[in-house]
Protein backbone atom coordinates (compact mmCIF):
# COMPACT_ATOMS: atom_id res chain seq x y z
CA UNK A 1 0.00 0.00 0.00
CA UNK A 2 1.34 3.45 -0.88
CA UNK A 3 1.64 6.03 1.84
CA UNK A 4 -0.12 9.04 0.33
CA UNK A 5 0.89 11.19 3.29
CA UNK A 6 4.62 10.61 2.83
CA UNK A 7 6.72 13.76 2.41
CA UNK A 8 7.69 14.65 -1.13
CA UNK A 9 11.00 16.00 -2.43
CA UNK A 10 11.51 19.72 -2.26
CA UNK A 11 10.63 21.75 -5.31
CA UNK A 12 13.50 22.57 -7.59
CA UNK A 13 14.57 26.20 -7.70
CA UNK A 14 14.95 28.25 -10.85
CA UNK A 15 18.30 28.39 -12.54
CA UNK A 16 19.40 24.89 -11.55
CA UNK A 17 19.91 22.83 -14.68
CA UNK A 18 19.97 19.06 -14.96
CA UNK A 19 21.22 18.27 -18.46
CA UNK A 20 24.83 19.41 -18.81
CA UNK A 21 26.29 16.80 -21.14
CA UNK A 22 29.87 17.16 -19.93
CA UNK A 23 29.41 16.69 -16.19
CA UNK A 24 32.12 14.39 -14.75
CA UNK A 25 29.46 11.97 -13.49
CA UNK A 26 28.85 10.76 -17.03
CA UNK A 27 32.52 10.22 -17.93
CA UNK A 28 33.84 8.42 -14.86
CA UNK A 29 34.55 4.70 -15.00
CA UNK A 30 32.90 2.14 -12.79
CA UNK A 31 34.74 0.70 -9.81
CA UNK A 32 36.02 -2.87 -9.96
CA UNK A 33 34.30 -5.43 -7.76
CA UNK A 34 34.88 -9.16 -7.44
CA UNK A 35 37.38 -11.36 -9.30
CA UNK A 36 38.89 -10.15 -12.54
CA UNK A 37 37.62 -11.95 -15.65
CA UNK A 38 41.12 -11.91 -17.13
CA UNK A 39 41.94 -14.76 -14.74
CA UNK A 40 39.24 -16.96 -16.25
CA UNK A 41 38.67 -18.71 -19.55
CA UNK A 42 36.87 -16.52 -22.11
CA UNK A 43 33.07 -16.91 -22.26
CA UNK A 44 31.36 -18.86 -25.06
CA UNK A 45 30.83 -17.07 -28.36
CA UNK A 46 27.19 -16.24 -27.57
CA UNK A 47 28.23 -14.45 -24.38
CA UNK A 48 30.40 -11.50 -23.44
CA UNK A 49 32.02 -10.50 -20.19
CA UNK A 50 29.90 -8.24 -18.04
CA UNK A 51 30.29 -4.59 -19.06
CA UNK A 52 29.83 -3.40 -15.47
CA UNK A 53 33.47 -2.39 -15.03
CA UNK A 54 33.67 0.24 -17.76
CA UNK A 55 30.19 1.74 -17.30
CA UNK A 56 28.72 4.50 -15.16
CA UNK A 57 26.75 2.90 -12.34
CA UNK A 58 23.29 3.59 -10.95
CA UNK A 59 22.49 4.88 -7.45
CA UNK A 60 23.99 3.22 -4.39
CA UNK A 61 23.35 1.08 -2.47
CA UNK A 62 22.97 -1.32 -5.38
CA UNK A 63 19.89 -3.57 -5.21
CA UNK A 64 20.59 -7.03 -3.83
CA UNK A 65 19.35 -8.70 -7.03
CA UNK A 66 21.91 -6.89 -9.20
CA UNK A 67 24.96 -8.91 -10.32
CA UNK A 68 28.08 -6.73 -10.16
CA UNK A 69 30.82 -9.38 -10.14
CA UNK A 70 33.30 -8.99 -12.98
CA UNK A 71 33.38 -12.76 -13.45
CA UNK A 72 29.80 -12.50 -14.71
CA UNK A 73 28.84 -12.89 -18.34
CA UNK A 74 26.09 -11.20 -20.34
CA UNK A 75 23.94 -13.40 -22.59
CA UNK A 76 21.61 -11.94 -25.23
CA UNK A 77 18.11 -13.44 -24.99
CA UNK A 78 16.28 -11.50 -27.70
CA UNK A 79 14.54 -8.22 -28.44
CA UNK A 80 11.90 -6.87 -26.08
CA UNK A 81 10.93 -3.82 -28.11
CA UNK A 82 11.92 -1.97 -31.27
CA UNK A 83 11.44 1.75 -31.69
CA UNK A 84 12.28 4.71 -33.90
CA UNK A 85 15.17 5.84 -31.73
CA UNK A 86 16.22 2.78 -29.73
CA UNK A 87 15.77 -0.97 -29.42
CA UNK A 88 15.43 -2.77 -26.09
CA UNK A 89 17.10 -6.17 -25.69
CA UNK A 90 16.75 -8.75 -22.92
CA UNK A 91 20.07 -9.70 -21.32
CA UNK A 92 20.87 -12.25 -18.62
CA UNK A 93 23.85 -11.35 -16.43
CA UNK A 94 25.09 -14.37 -14.50
CA UNK A 95 28.12 -15.64 -12.61
CA UNK A 96 29.07 -19.02 -14.10
CA UNK A 97 28.73 -22.07 -11.85
CA UNK A 98 26.68 -20.13 -9.28
CA UNK A 99 23.02 -19.23 -8.82
CA UNK A 100 23.82 -15.51 -9.12
CA UNK A 101 21.94 -14.05 -12.09
CA UNK A 102 19.57 -11.26 -13.07
CA UNK A 103 17.64 -10.14 -16.13
CA UNK A 104 18.34 -6.70 -17.57
CA UNK A 105 16.74 -4.59 -20.26
CA UNK A 106 19.44 -3.13 -22.51
CA UNK A 107 18.21 -0.01 -24.27
CA UNK A 108 20.45 0.71 -27.25
CA UNK A 109 20.05 3.96 -29.11
CA UNK A 110 20.29 3.67 -32.86
CA UNK A 111 23.41 4.95 -34.56
CA UNK A 112 23.61 8.31 -36.30
CA UNK A 113 22.57 6.88 -39.68
CA UNK A 114 19.45 5.04 -38.49
CA UNK A 115 17.86 7.24 -35.82
CA UNK A 116 15.13 9.80 -36.36
CA UNK A 117 15.90 13.26 -34.97
CA UNK A 118 12.93 15.19 -36.27
CA UNK A 119 11.79 16.13 -32.74
CA UNK A 120 15.14 16.90 -31.15
CA UNK A 121 15.18 20.69 -31.33
CA UNK A 122 12.28 21.38 -28.97
CA UNK A 123 13.25 18.76 -26.40
CA UNK A 124 16.91 19.79 -26.26
CA UNK A 125 16.19 23.41 -25.40
CA UNK A 126 17.44 24.06 -21.89
CA UNK A 127 20.14 21.37 -22.09
CA UNK A 128 23.53 23.02 -22.20
CA UNK A 129 26.64 22.02 -24.10
CA UNK A 130 29.52 24.21 -22.97
CA UNK A 131 31.87 23.46 -25.89
CA UNK A 132 31.02 25.54 -28.96
CA UNK A 133 32.30 22.90 -31.43
CA UNK A 134 29.86 20.32 -30.09
CA UNK A 135 27.03 22.84 -30.00
CA UNK A 136 27.59 23.79 -33.64
CA UNK A 137 27.73 20.13 -34.68
CA UNK A 138 24.45 19.40 -32.89
CA UNK A 139 22.76 22.45 -34.39
CA UNK A 140 23.86 21.53 -37.92
CA UNK A 141 22.97 17.84 -37.44
CA UNK A 142 26.34 16.63 -38.69
CA UNK A 143 27.16 12.93 -38.18
CA UNK A 144 29.19 13.88 -35.11
CA UNK A 145 26.41 16.16 -33.91
CA UNK A 146 23.80 13.41 -34.23
CA UNK A 147 26.03 11.10 -32.20
CA UNK A 148 26.33 13.84 -29.56
CA UNK A 149 22.55 14.11 -29.45
CA UNK A 150 22.23 10.33 -29.03
CA UNK A 151 24.61 10.60 -26.08
CA UNK A 152 22.49 13.38 -24.61
CA UNK A 153 19.34 11.27 -24.88
CA UNK A 154 21.01 8.38 -23.03
CA UNK A 155 22.68 10.58 -20.40
CA UNK A 156 19.48 12.52 -19.75
CA UNK A 157 17.44 9.36 -19.28
CA UNK A 158 20.06 7.81 -17.00
CA UNK A 159 20.26 10.95 -14.83
CA UNK A 160 16.50 11.32 -14.49
CA UNK A 161 15.91 7.63 -13.76
CA UNK A 162 18.59 7.69 -11.07
CA UNK A 163 17.07 10.68 -9.33
CA UNK A 164 13.50 9.41 -9.59
CA UNK A 165 14.48 5.92 -8.42
CA UNK A 166 16.07 7.40 -5.29
CA UNK A 167 12.95 9.47 -4.62
CA UNK A 168 10.74 6.43 -5.13
CA UNK A 169 12.91 4.28 -2.87
CA UNK A 170 12.68 6.87 -0.12
CA UNK A 171 9.09 8.09 -0.37
CA UNK A 172 7.23 5.49 -2.47
CA UNK A 173 5.64 8.25 -4.55
CA UNK A 174 6.97 7.26 -7.98
CA UNK A 175 8.12 4.02 -9.59
CA UNK A 176 10.73 3.72 -12.36
CA UNK A 177 13.07 0.88 -13.38
CA UNK A 178 16.39 0.89 -11.54
CA UNK A 179 19.05 2.35 -13.90
CA UNK A 180 21.82 -0.25 -13.72
CA UNK A 181 24.49 1.38 -15.86
CA UNK A 182 25.25 3.75 -18.71
CA UNK A 183 27.85 2.87 -21.32
CA UNK A 184 28.04 5.18 -24.31
CA UNK A 185 24.58 5.14 -25.86
CA UNK A 186 23.54 1.88 -24.17
CA UNK A 187 21.43 2.09 -21.04
CA UNK A 188 21.01 -1.05 -18.90
CA UNK A 189 17.83 -1.11 -16.84
CA UNK A 190 16.09 -3.36 -14.36
CA UNK A 191 13.86 -5.83 -16.19
CA UNK A 192 10.28 -5.58 -15.00
CA UNK A 193 8.07 -8.53 -15.75
CA UNK A 194 7.86 -12.29 -15.43
CA UNK A 195 11.45 -13.53 -15.19
CA UNK A 196 10.50 -17.19 -15.65
CA UNK A 197 8.53 -16.50 -18.82
CA UNK A 198 10.86 -13.66 -19.87
CA UNK A 199 7.72 -11.62 -20.43
CA UNK A 200 7.88 -7.86 -19.85
CA UNK A 201 5.24 -6.19 -17.69
CA UNK A 202 2.26 -5.01 -19.76
CA UNK A 203 1.89 -1.45 -20.90
CA UNK A 204 -1.06 0.49 -19.56
CA UNK A 205 -2.49 0.67 -23.10
CA UNK A 206 -2.79 -3.13 -23.16
CA UNK A 207 -4.98 -3.31 -20.05
CA UNK A 208 -8.70 -2.96 -19.41
CA UNK A 209 -8.68 -2.17 -15.68
CA UNK A 210 -11.70 -2.45 -13.41
CA UNK A 211 -13.24 0.75 -12.07
CA UNK A 212 -11.34 0.42 -8.78
CA UNK A 213 -8.04 -0.35 -10.51
CA UNK A 214 -8.55 2.53 -12.93
CA UNK A 215 -9.03 4.95 -10.04
CA UNK A 216 -5.97 3.59 -8.23
CA UNK A 217 -3.78 3.83 -11.34
CA UNK A 218 -4.90 7.41 -11.93
CA UNK A 219 -4.02 8.35 -8.36
CA UNK A 220 -0.59 6.76 -8.78
CA UNK A 221 -0.09 8.67 -12.03
CA UNK A 222 -1.03 12.01 -10.48
CA UNK A 223 1.33 11.30 -7.59
CA UNK A 224 4.16 10.57 -10.05
CA UNK A 225 3.46 13.69 -12.11
CA UNK A 226 3.56 15.82 -8.96
CA UNK A 227 6.99 14.39 -8.14
CA UNK A 228 8.20 15.13 -11.67
CA UNK A 229 6.92 18.71 -11.48
CA UNK A 230 8.47 19.35 -8.08
CA UNK A 231 11.92 18.43 -9.39
CA UNK A 232 11.34 20.51 -12.52
CA UNK A 233 10.52 17.84 -15.09
CA UNK A 234 7.85 16.95 -17.60
CA UNK A 235 7.97 13.50 -19.18
CA UNK A 236 7.73 15.06 -22.63
CA UNK A 237 6.14 12.10 -24.39
CA UNK A 238 3.77 10.61 -21.84
CA UNK A 239 1.15 8.16 -23.06
CA UNK A 240 -0.39 4.80 -22.05
CA UNK A 241 2.33 3.17 -24.18
CA UNK A 242 5.22 4.29 -21.96
CA UNK A 243 3.60 3.41 -18.66
CA UNK A 244 3.98 -0.16 -17.39
CA UNK A 245 1.84 -1.85 -14.76
CA UNK A 246 3.98 -4.19 -12.66
CA UNK A 247 2.65 -5.91 -9.53
CA UNK A 248 -0.03 -3.24 -9.15
CA UNK A 249 2.38 -0.33 -9.52
CA UNK A 250 2.33 2.16 -12.37
CA UNK A 251 5.88 2.46 -13.74
CA UNK A 252 7.19 5.36 -15.80
CA UNK A 253 9.47 4.35 -18.67
CA UNK A 254 10.95 5.88 -21.84
CA UNK A 255 12.33 9.09 -20.39
CA UNK A 256 15.08 10.21 -22.81
CA UNK A 257 13.09 13.22 -23.98
CA UNK A 258 12.38 14.45 -20.43
CA UNK A 259 11.89 18.22 -20.47
CA UNK A 260 13.24 20.80 -18.06
CA UNK A 261 10.04 22.78 -17.53
CA UNK A 262 11.92 25.72 -16.02
CA UNK A 263 14.78 26.10 -18.52
CA UNK A 264 12.90 25.02 -21.64
CA UNK A 265 10.57 27.77 -22.98
CA UNK A 266 8.25 25.07 -24.30
CA UNK A 267 8.26 23.18 -21.00
CA UNK A 268 4.72 24.13 -19.92
CA UNK A 269 3.39 23.10 -23.34
CA UNK A 270 5.00 19.66 -23.10
CA UNK A 271 3.64 19.24 -19.58
CA UNK A 272 0.12 20.21 -20.70
CA UNK A 273 0.29 17.76 -23.60
CA UNK A 274 1.42 14.93 -21.28
CA UNK A 275 -1.57 15.55 -19.03
CA UNK A 276 -4.02 15.86 -21.91
CA UNK A 277 -2.96 12.55 -23.49
CA UNK A 278 -3.19 10.44 -20.34
CA UNK A 279 -6.33 12.16 -19.04
CA UNK A 280 -8.07 11.42 -22.35
CA UNK A 281 -7.14 7.73 -22.07
CA UNK A 282 -8.40 7.42 -18.50
CA UNK A 283 -11.64 9.29 -19.27
CA UNK A 284 -12.28 7.01 -22.26
CA UNK A 285 -11.93 4.00 -19.93
CA UNK A 286 -14.58 5.33 -17.55
CA UNK A 287 -12.80 7.58 -15.04
CA UNK A 288 -15.21 10.41 -14.14
CA UNK A 289 -14.45 13.56 -16.12
CA UNK A 290 -14.14 15.67 -12.98
CA UNK A 291 -11.31 13.44 -11.75
CA UNK A 292 -9.44 13.38 -15.06
CA UNK A 293 -9.81 17.08 -15.78
CA UNK A 294 -6.61 18.04 -17.67
CA UNK A 295 -6.68 21.83 -17.22
CA UNK A 296 -6.96 21.66 -13.43
CA UNK A 297 -4.20 19.07 -13.18
CA UNK A 298 -1.94 21.05 -15.52
CA UNK A 299 -2.35 24.16 -13.38
CA UNK A 300 -1.59 22.14 -10.24
CA UNK A 301 1.60 20.75 -11.78
CA UNK A 302 2.76 24.17 -12.98
CA UNK A 303 2.32 25.45 -9.42
CA UNK A 304 4.33 22.49 -8.12
CA UNK A 305 7.08 23.40 -10.59
CA UNK A 306 7.10 27.00 -9.33
CA UNK A 307 5.75 28.41 -12.60
CA UNK A 308 2.52 29.83 -11.17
Amino acid sequence: MRDHDSPAPERRTRGRRRFDDDEPHFSKRGRRTGPQPADSDPPPEAQTWSSWDDAVHGPEPYPSWLVTELAATDTELGVLKTGKEADVHLVRRAVPDTDRSCLLAAKRYRDADHRLFHRDAGYLEGRRVRRSREMRAMTRRTAFGRQMIAGQWAAAEFAVLGRLWEIGARYGTITVPYPVQLRGTELMLEFLGDSDERQAAPRLAQLRPTEADLRDLWEQLVEALVVLARVGYAHGDLSPYNLLVHEGHLVLIDLPQVVDVVANPQGPEYLARDVRVVATWFAARGLPAEQAEPLALTEQLLREAGLR
